[in-house]
């Protein structure tokens, strides 16, 4: 009880420290013209991007609040949970890396409509092939702790013992697609904070009713209520890629802590989902609509599908808050299945 008393209370440092700090960083990002033209408004403003340094700030707080507390209080050292921490540092840097090198983030696509080969005409920015090589280092505090559990239960194959593979090669293919896939949806306004907070609570929810004590998920739960305040439609601050790095390695360094790998699994198939249906444009398409004068959203490549986005906005003419409503419905539908599916 005491214990469930503590996440309790980092998470909701988490959830302070975010909220405070936030209006700070918009303020910062327009001195320092780290921004973004919001594309899906008529007047295109120019917003802050790299939002997830200010979630970034409230998730630190709550764990390293609750590491102290577990050190000073009941002296147990938790290397695993700072191994996690410097996971998601790294992966954070690297998505403030690419906002800061594309400083007004994914602004040519006002100017371009979709040339013939599905892809922007934006240049900006880290390419694409690098950033999975960069996300890699962001694996190396977990691989150093031996996070985990080496034995895994797969569907249909049954129990395997991983070994040193689990460390050496497993736990960086998760940390590198957890971080770039959840970079794969985004662009509408609370679309990635709504999923985050979705898919998060229902990892903690299954955490707890599976006797699995993380911290983590709770406490990046809380720090993106506090920024979707600011994120949600009229945005005030965009997430750039900060966010969304910060958001898979999250997931994966909660996942891989906790042995909850087939939980992340299913949390994760719009994601995967996303994976394929991009791939058919060699990961050049856009998942951002074209903005009518009625406010609404036209998919950018007509009836061809590279998104998820793209069938949502096929199936009916949509606003940009109506599609992020849809996100996380897909993201609650999943968080469903954990619970009441056959995994």
């Amino acid at each position: 009880m005491y214990m469930l008393n503590i996440i309790l209370i980092s998470s909701l440092i988490s959830f302070i420290v975010t909220f405070y700090i936030t209006p700070q960083f918009i303020r910062f990002f327009y001195s320092a013209k780290i921004l973004a033209i919001d594309l899906h408004k008529k007047n295109k403003p120019k917003l802050p991007t790299s939002g997830g340094i200010c979630v970034m700030f409230g998730v630190l707080s709550g764990l390293l609040t609750y590491i102290g507390v577990q050190t000073f209080v009941y002296n147990i050292k938790n290397i695993y949970l700072l191994a996690a921490i410097s996971t998601i540092l790294i992966a954070t840097l690297v998505g403030l890396l690419d906002d800061i090198r594309n400083p007004i983030g994914k602004s040519n696509y006002e100017k371009k409509r979709i040339n013939k080969k599905y892809e922007t005409k934006s240049k900006s920015g880290l390419a694409q092939w690098i950033k999975p090589i960069l996300t890699l280092p962001a694996a190396i505090p977990l691989m150093v702790v031996n996070a985990g559990v080496t034995t895994l239960s797969i569907p249909f194959i049954g129990t395997i013992n991983f070994g040193i593979i689990y460390p050496l090669v497993l736990i960086p293919i998760g940390v590198v697609v957890c971080s770039n896939a959840v970079n794969l949806i985004g662009g509408f306004n609370g679309s990635e904070a709504g999923m985050g907070i979705v898919y998060f609570l229902s990892l903690a929810i299954y955490s707890y009713l599976h006797g699995i004590n993380n911290i983590i998920f709770l406490s990046a739960a809380a720090a993106l209520f506090a920024f979707l305040i600011y994120n949600w439609y009229p945005a005030k601050i965009l997430p750039g890629d900060s966010l969304t790095y910060l958001l898979g390695s999250t997931v994966a360094a909660g996942v891989i802590i906790g042995n909850m790998e087939k939980a992340g699994v299913i949390l994760m198939m719009p994601f995967i989902i996303e994976f394929f249906l991009k791939a058919r444009s060699r990961f050049r398409a856009s998942c951002l609509g074209i903005l009518r004068k009625d406010g609404k959203l036209d998919p950018p490549y007509g009836k061809k599908i590279f998104s998820i986005t793209h069938i949502l906005m096929n199936i009916k003419k949509m606003t940009e808050k109506q599609v992020t409503f849809c996100l996380i419905a897909i993201e609650i539908f999943f968080g469903l299945i954990l619970f009441f599916g056959i995994f």
